[in-house]
């Protein structure tokens, strides 16, 4: 096996062909998270003109490309997932058959360590090394969106009959309900950004549209275009003003979901749940066999969902004093995190305070 790293822009056209066929062929061989679209050349290429450090390596076997590796590097070797912090889904995206040694590849990439909090199941080198594993709740429209709404009704009856209900409540107080799937006006997309960024003080969580490079890296996938990646931006209105907005990104058969977020004007509406069942419904029929809805837990997430696939998080290492650094620094403040998050005695305490302080943020 030979293994090559490239700068993104070094990838050539090929080298994407073939890694894009990788991932539409994956669900045939058993690895249908291989298909999700942060494994995608095209995330990893965007993420290229707003990061640095950001590589690709590509190993090969008889000449041809077996497997495509994208991370981010630091000059002292610290290696993470590409996006680490917005990236649902990390891994090594390979064809049927391709196996590594972990260590020999990041001897290959110059890395001490690589860490990761969204490995996906099928990459038992570094699922090897992982410290904690996260349910990631799906939608599967598959089988089309009235066998999914008939499967919700089965399920949650209540919840389907509310949320329907509210949706022909909202036409009737606020205007004619319209849903757009895949809206091109930038502005509503910037729309979007500014109620999560109100969303994330509000709730005193970290805003993530104050960081510049993910501004930039949301609006330069609206903008990507590619067979079969697609930057979506999903728009329910009422009376022609958007209410709920939803950007994820998309590949043949996987719909991730991303930043979901509505207008807090109409919340009783419930506009986000609407808008989700809406995107199922275009989604089912533009083919999409799963909405991903990522890692978390969320009531809506328990609602919505028909399955879940799994996520891990953790390091994989080498014997090196730059990996040892790293991770004695990651891994207490990982750990807290994780028991706060697992254990309802001590995340409501600490939620409610999280708002309390989002609230005074907000006045200020």
């Amino acid at each position: 096996m030979d293994i090559s790293v490239y700068r993104p822009g070094e990838l050539t056209a090929a080298d994407r062909a073939a890694w894009t066929a990788m991932q539409s062929k994956a669900h045939l061989h058993g690895f249908e998270e291989l298909a999700n679209p942060f494994l995608s050349p095209e995330f990893a290429l965007a993420v290229g003109r707003c990061r640095r450090g950001v590589r690709i390596a590509v190993a090969r076997e008889g000449g041809e490309p077996a497997a495509f590796f994208p991370f981010q590097r630091s000059a002292a070797g610290v290696g993470r997932a590409i996006g680490l912090g917005v990236s649902d889904a990390q891994g090594v995206v390979h064809r049927p058959g391709f196996t590594w040694d972990a260590r020999e590849l990041l001897r290959a990439c110059g890395l001490a360590v690589w860490e990761f909090d969204h490995l996906i199941t099928g990459q038992q080198p570094f699922q090897a090394a992982a410290t904690g594993a996260f349910p990631s709740p799906v939608m599967d429209v598959d089988q089309g969106y009235d066998s999914y709404l008939r499967a919700l009704r089965a399920r949650s009856p209540k919840f389907t009959r509310t949320t329907l209900a509210k949706e022909r409540k909202l036409g009737r107080d606020a205007g004619p309900v319209t849903y757009v799937h895949d809206e091109r006006d930038p502005a509503v997309l910037r729309t979007l950004m500014g109620w999560k960024s109100a969303q994330y003080r509000r709730t005193g969580r970290s805003d993530r549209f104050a960081h510049e490079w993910i501004t930039h890296l949301v609006t330069r996938l609206f903008h990507t275009r590619s067979e079969p990646f697609a930057g979506i931006l999903s728009v329910l209105y009422a009376d022609g003003k958007p209410v709920a907005a939803h950007f994820g990104l998309r590949t043949e058969r996987v719909l991730a979901c991303w930043f979901p977020a509505y207008d807090p004007a109409y919340a009783k509406y419930s506009p986000g749940l609407v808008l989700h069942l809406r995107m199922a419904e275009a989604a089912a029929a533009d083919g999409i066999a799963y909405l991903d809805l990522g890692r978390g837990q969320k009531e809506y997430k328990d609602s919505l969902k028909t399955r879940e696939l799994e996520v891990f998080e953790g390091w994989v290492t080498r014997r090196h004093p730059v990996a040892i650094g790293h991770r004695a620094r990651r891994a207490p403040v990982r750990a807290l995190r994780n028991v706060v998050l697992s254990r309802p005695e001590l995340f409501e305490p600490a939620d409610r305070i999280l708002k309390r302080m989002g609230k005074i943020r907000s006045r200020e």
